[in-house]
């Protein structure tokens, strides 16, 4: 072999290396059976693993039997390690687990323990390890409640917030207050206001070290984003995400400071993602909009990539949850000039939902989310690509 033919066979052996790593990848957690498997949430730790959960059972906020699953899969093997327990609250649902590693390699998982199986009796709750590196579940050291307190400025914001959105909401009597008046009464009740708060996505570590743990209930139908300014020693609460149905942010930053919100639209039509920012750090945030891009009353997340481009995961359409879609912007938000799809089928032929997104060390970008075949077989399913799949 000559020298110009084997740098030729050279180049054309990295192209193809080069091609496998940019292409799309995935396989299934554990194969697709029959209990309900949803909300999984992924990190890498600092070794290089994947850390995921999600919570399985036979339902969601009205089965007991639900619990918080996880598996990992090791850095050098081939496959996903076997299912393992991640937490059981005894004789109550557990779900919408989220994982978080913080500044100090502390690994956080957070989830909801649901009292009464009513959402908005949800307690929230987490669990902190600095021992899990094995092969099986964390060994968890830690265990609390975070226990939020918005008080009266949370009735005020939500009453100044649907008088600013001025929506007609049609027929009203005595007897059957119009949506908003409902909300804000609910809102006057140190109780409700305190209890009910649940997680999605992922927190979000900003510069100067305040973790952002974004919420969201059903029983207000909006969402809020809690603060730590110690570690996650004691937990505040912003002031309340106003907008008709605004649920389960994903929150990113802009290069200038700005934090950009994207949420679930579980209001009325036209059914649409919707947005809102803050400009001290996730303390108080602009009435919720909708945005272009439509939303079929799923979750989705944001995520900021190392070069500054943003990368969204969500169900692109309007009436169901059969397309799951990846979309990238250059430009912090304001287009989204590429589109590909994870998973796209025809209508009531599968469902792909909830995704959770991260970028590795190596620059390759994960996502989880909860798949359900033609037949409600259920399971979570991984896949990988880099940012250049998007583009192509």
């Amino acid at each position: 072999m000559n020298k110009t033919t084997l740098l030729f066979v050279i180049a054309f052996f990295i192209s193809q290396n080069i091609s496998a790593q940019t292409d799309l990848q995935g396989e299934f957690i554990f194969p697709p059976q029959g209990e309900h498997a949803h909300s999984s949430s992924i990190v890498e730790t600092p070794e290089g693993d994947l850390l995921v959960c999600w919570f399985q059972g036979s339902g969601e906020r009205s089965a007991n039997d639900v619990r918080v699953n996880g598996a990992r899969w090791k850095k050098g093997e081939k496959n996903w390690s076997s299912v393992f327990l991640m937490a059981d609250t005894y004789n109550l649902p557990d779900c919408n687990p989220v994982l978080f590693i913080d500044q100090q390699q502390k690994l956080w998982m957070f989830w909801v323990a649901v009292q009464a199986n009513r959402w908005e009796r949800a307690l929230l709750k987490y669990r902190t390890s600095t021992n899990y590196k094995g092969k099986g579940a964390p060994v968890w050291n830690w265990q609390d409640v975070v226990t939020l307190q918005p008080g009266n400025v949370f009735a005020e914001t939500i009453e100044k917030g649907f008088k600013a959105l001025n929506r007609d909401e049609g027929l009203w009597a005595e007897y059957a207050l119009p949506f908003t008046e409902q909300i804000i009464k609910a809102a006057k009740d140190p109780v409700k206001r305190q209890t009910g708060w649940m997680t999605r996505t992922h927190p979000l570590t900003l510069p100067g070290g305040r973790i952002l743990l974004p919420l969201y209930s059903d029983g207000f139908n909006l969402s809020l984003v809690a603060y730590s300014d110690d570690r996650g020693k004691t937990w505040r609460a912003g002031k309340p995400i106003v907008g008709f149905g605004p649920n389960q942010p994903s929150i990113v930053r802009k290069n200038e400071g700005t934090l950009v919100a994207y949420m679930r639209d579980d209001g009325d039509a036209p059914y649409r993602v919707q947005k809102c920012t803050s400009i001290d750090d996730g303390e108080t945030w602009t009435w919720a909009r909708d945005i272009d891009i439509p939303n079929p009353g799923s979750s989705l997340e944001v995520i900021r990539l190392k070069n500054g481009h943003w990368v969204m995961v969500y169900n692109d359409t309007e009436d169901g949850r059969y397309s799951l879609a990846v979309s990238l912007s250059d430009d912090e938000g304001a287009t989204w000039k590429w589109i590909k799809h994870l998973e796209k089928t025809a209508k009531g032929q599968g469902s792909f939902a909830y995704p959770s997104v991260i970028q590795a060390k190596n620059g390759r970008i994960h996502v989880t989310y909860s798949y359900s075949d033609a037949d409600g077989k259920q399971t979570i399913k991984h896949v990988s690509f880099a940012e250049k799949w998007i583009k192509e």
